[in-house]
């Protein structure tokens, strides 16, 4: 039973574990994105430029936060709540694992290019930032002492898409030094919305619309605002599981059918 669990929570989640705690990948999504990523403002009815505003704030970790072991009751209540007693303590487990990965890129396409059941999203802050700050067209990063490792002026630039799924706006800065904070692309989502949000930033435009290739593979940052109360948590953790359970009883069907199938006739 539990290896069935398992496997029935990452089936879920295959669509694209950097979205399991998104709510981003729905069915408009994924017919969005076969076509194109041009309807990314219509979808979220937010522009680039009034996205900014909306995430403007102060970020830490979503996942730093959320699986802190004082909120583990929520995690089994939520998950409860939509498979049921025996298999909540599994699916949570599972859940928190896709996205608390602790290498991307290259070295998570090498680890998990030969074991896809065991990959996991890396969803941390990168290059030394412990805490990103919004501010309209400003983005900045504090270091875990709170001291700034860089800050820019952002402009947006088009629409983009991570691997054809993940539909967002991508933003660039003129400055020369900006190195890996040279492009930031953020999906719509905001505090107000999703209670969190999602982006990736680097120096390489092309290299960021990959999902399990290159130096962001398995990578996308979630952040939750670093002033959340309890609310704001119960809520995002809430959304997370629903988004990723609620057809966990289809695909379970789905699966036993298949199981069926394969077994020899009597």
């Amino acid at each position: 039973m539990k290896k069935k669990v398992i496997t029935t929570v990452i089936a879920v989640m295959s669509i694209g574990c950097s979205a399991v705690y998104a709510g981003s990948m729905d069915e408009s999504n994924v017919s969005s994105a076969a076509v194109g990523v041009e309807s990314v403002a219509e979808e979220s009815e937010l522009s680039p430029e009034a996205l900014l505003d909306q995430v403007s704030g102060t970020y830490d970790e979503l996942f730093t936060v959320i699986c802190d072991e004082q909120y583990d009751d929520l995690w089994l209540e939520d998950c409860r709540n939509l498979v049921g007693d025996e298999m909540a303590e599994l699916s949570a487990e599972v859940l928190k694992a896709a996205c608390t990965g602790t290498i991307y890129g290259e070295e998570a396409v090498e680890a998990y290019g030969d074991n896809p059941d065991e990959a996991q999203f890396d969803c941390f802050f990168t290059n030394g930032v412990s805490q990103f700050v919004f501010d309209g067209s400003s983005i900045s990063g504090l270091d875990e002492n709170g001291e700034e490792v860089f800050s820019h002026e952002y402009e947006y630039v088009k629409d983009l898409s991570i691997g054809g799924m993940l539909d967002g706006y991508l933003y660039e800065t003129a400055d020369e030094d900006a190195g890996e904070f040279r492009y930031f692309f953020l999906l719509p989502d905001t505090p107000d919305t999703t209670y969190h949000i999602e982006f990736r930033y680097g120096s390489d435009e092309a290299a960021l619309t990959e999902y399990a290739e290159g130096p962001y593979a398995y990578w996308l940052a979630a952040g939750i605002p670093a002033d959340c109360d309890q609310e704001m948590i119960e809520n995002v953790i809430g959304l997370f599981c629903e988004e990723n359970l609620s057809g966990m009883d289809e695909a379970d069907s789905a699966m036993e059918a298949a199981d069926s199938a394969e077994e020899p006739a009597a």
